[in-house]
């Protein structure tokens, strides 16, 4: 699940990547000074390629030399869920959640909050994917595999950082997650960046032990950057299991402390 693409060709000089990407070096100088025009989609894939640039850092580059022409955004207005996707949520029987490009967890059901933490319990202003992975010790415990999924996490926050680079909010959540954790100051600086997508998910529920899920991820229409993330277990399976006995206990049974 995390990171990017892989840049595989480290160290070449200004001369040599100008003649991969057929531009002049004069234009790439120019270009790196910031006194070249703004590049023509073709000049960017041809120095993606030459960087041997993956889709996600593809894609990346592409929005940050476009990012002025992305419209501002109200957040709060976007990111306000309405009554029919609560109930849409609370239609699903595995755990679904809504969030937002800064990965604020704007709405969930009770499966999510059953499976991860109880987001209720927490003031709006933390309620946040990013947070919960790298500032609460039980998200540690609760990931299998904790370091692919923080670098996972940053990746989709780097992405956020060049589509959206006004937004103070995910400012000030890339300074709390920096001050807090040692981990996010060390690989935020890797500017690895990851595409939001479907994937799978290890878990070790202190109630049920091991879950496996995938999930899937929906992007609703509208203002701002709205995901509907939906997860499940395979039918049949002990994961499946696991989650309908999790699930039937009544909340004050569950584990605390996530």
């Amino acid at each position: 699940m995390a990171g990017g693409g892989t840049r595989r060709r480290d160290g070449l000089r200004r001369e040599e990547l100008a003649l991969l990407a057929g531009v002049s070096a004069d234009y790439l100088a120019r270009l790196e000074q910031g006194r070249a025009n703004r590049p023509s989609p073709a000049v960017l894939n041809a120095l993606a390629g030459a960087l041997g640039l993956g889709e996600h850092d593809r894609t990346h580059l592409f929005t940050l030399v476009n990012r002025e022409y992305l419209p501002v955004r109200d957040t709060a207005e976007a990111d306000r869920p309405t009554a029919r996707i609560g109930r849409m949520l609370d239609a699903l029987p595995g755990p679904a959640w809504l969030v937002n490009h800064r990965l604020d967890v704007l709405a969930w059901n009770e499966a999510c909050a059953a499976v991860f933490t109880d987001w209720a319990r927490l003031p709006p202003t933390e309620r946040n994917l990013a947070r919960f992975l790298f500032l609460d010790p039980a998200a540690r415990e609760l990931y299998a595999d904790w370091p692919t999924y923080a670098h996972d996490f940053i990746g989709k926050l780097r992405a956020a950082a060049a589509r959206w680079p006004d937004d103070l909010e995910l400012g000030d959540l890339v300074a709390a997650l920096g001050t807090g954790s040692t981990e996010f100051r060390a690989w935020w600086a890797d500017y690895d960046v990851v595409q939001p997508g479907g994937g799978s998910l290890v878990l070790r529920h202190p109630s049920v032990g091991e879950l496996r899920l995938g999930y899937e991820v929906m992007f609703l229409a509208g203002p701002g950057e709205r995901r509907l993330v939906v997860a499940d277990a395979e039918p049949g399976s002990e994961s499946a299991d696991r989650l309908r006995r999790l699930l039937a206990e009544k909340p004050e049974q569950r584990a605390s402390g996530r």
